[in-house]
């Protein structure tokens, strides 16, 4: 049977995840039900790359599922589309190997997170950037951002009440960007706690009002305990932007 990888983007603001909840709209849950109409009611499980909260957007979300349909891959983005709601599209669809996983074959995740960076909020941006008022040291954010990268124990930037036991990873770039009245926080690495890129973005913000010198951010991240940093970011100023395999 066929095994199809698929990229997806998805505005995640009327979402309550990406994962199927008893209680919930969620993308897992539209794109199940969309592959089970093309399947004839019979039920096609989907894995992703990885699970995004509340709010969180994509732009290159993967996900992986198998299909006994003889559709060619080049239409397999417009049969999808043609069945999935407004807020979720497939991108791009291949045919891979059986052995292919969409979580376990990752080798680096981006994401970018978006700060509106002026003084009065805009109405059209407000489920997709975070507004951030205040003047902000973007120089002192890129020297606090220069801890983080390389292979760390991130417990401080993990929320509380993971039960994940290794919170090793490996941040391989942090970059601090201006793009026009936004700050674009953007970060690649092996893997993310739950929460990480949210906790790290609150935490550079500190950094960056001047509330907390830059060295701060190494005092957090050599602490190992959440408790010692501040405030996560909320949800929907961040993005999947692009899963590599």
């Amino acid at each position: 049977m066929p095994r199809l990888k698929v990229t997806i983007s998805y505005d995640g603001t009327a979402f309550s995840g990406f994962q199927i909840q008893p209680n919930g709209r969620t993308v897992q849950g539209e794109i199940e039900r969309c592959l089970s109409k093309m399947h004839k009611g019979q039920s096609v499980r989907v894995t992703p790359s990885g699970r995004t909260d509340a709010g969180v957007h994509a732009v290159g979300q993967v996900i992986h599922f198998d299909s006994p349909l003889t559709i060619p891959e080049t239409n397999w983005t417009k049969a999808l589309n043609a069945l999935l709601p407004d807020d979720v599209r497939a991108v791009k669809a291949e045919i891979v190997p059986a052995n292919f996983h969409a979580r376990y074959d990752v080798k680096r995740k981006e994401y970018r997170y978006r700060l509106l960076h002026r003084e009065t909020p805009d109405l059209f941006r407000r489920h997709y950037t975070w507004h951030v008022p205040e003047a902000l040291d973007l120089d002192a954010m890129r020297r606090g951002a220069a801890y983080l990268v390389g292979t760390h124990d991130f417990s401080s930037f993990c929320a509380a009440g993971s039960n994940v036991k290794n919170k090793v990873r490996t941040i391989y770039e942090l970059e601090i960007l201006r793009d026009a009245d936004e700050v674009v926080v953007r970060i690649v690495g092996n893997g993310f706690l739950y929460n990480m890129v949210r906790i790290i973005v609150g935490n550079l913000l500190e950094v960056g009002k001047g509330h907390v010198p830059p060295e701060e951010i190494r005092a957090i991240l050599e602490a190992r305990d959440r408790r010692r940093a501040f405030e996560t970011a909320p949800a929907h100023g961040l993005y999947l932007w692009r899963v590599d395999y």
